[in-house]
């Protein structure tokens, strides 16, 4: 009887165990997909991105115009400036597959004029986010993040969204314990 009786109790932990075992196996399976878009001219918005995939494994887009922008920095900044100024909405080389099947996306992008390039409003405007979370996350020079992440607010207001990260472009290449640092913070990594 008592071997009956501990079988029992052994067959029951084991059924435990592995049922266990299953659920923790589909909560892996169904983890919510992410994606890193961003748009850099320099590399700094680049290695940012990289920063957050490597810790994040989120798949990546870069965002490239169809008319490349010149390399010539003052006259990249009259053409930055014209953008804002008239709202132009440059166009993008390549759209992103099955946008759908990501439940948090990243921007990413340098802070032109003060705010985003004219570029990821475009971005932000050809794809409904209703629901998603938009995470943002911006390079700079001297002049902070400015209006750059009011703007994704606006541009994707049916989206939830969460804290976004600065970081001077010169700093980029040793910022990976901030980028872990926020990313904790905002409850995307452990």
């Amino acid at each position: 009887m008592k071997k009956i009786f501990l079988l029992a109790i052994i067959s029951i932990v084991a059924v435990l165990f592995l049922f266990i075992r299953c659920m923790n196996t589909q909560t892996k399976e169904t983890k919510s997909k992410t994606l890193i878009v961003y748009y850099s001219r320099t590399g700094n918005t680049e290695a940012l991105a990289n920063h957050i995939q490597a810790l994040t494994g989120a798949d990546m887009f870069k965002i490239e115009t169809v008319e490349a922008y010149p390399e010539d920095y003052p006259e990249l900044t009259e053409i930055a400036q014209a953008e804002k100024n008239n709202q132009v909405r440059p166009a993008i080389k390549e759209e992103v597959d099955n946008i759908d099947q990501y439940d948090a996306i990243f921007i990413g992008f340098p802070i032109w004029w003060g705010t985003l390039p004219m570029v990821m409003a475009t971005f932000l405007e050809s794809y409904s986010l209703e629901g998603k979370t938009i995470i943002p996350f911006c390079t700079h020079g001297n002049g902070g993040v400015d209006q750059g992440f009011i703007e994704v607010q606006k541009l994707s207001s049916k989206a939830n969204h969460k804290e976004g990260f600065s970081l001077k472009g010169i700093h980029v290449d040793s910022a990976r314990l901030d980028v872990e640092k926020w990313l904790k913070a905002i409850q995307v990594i452990d």
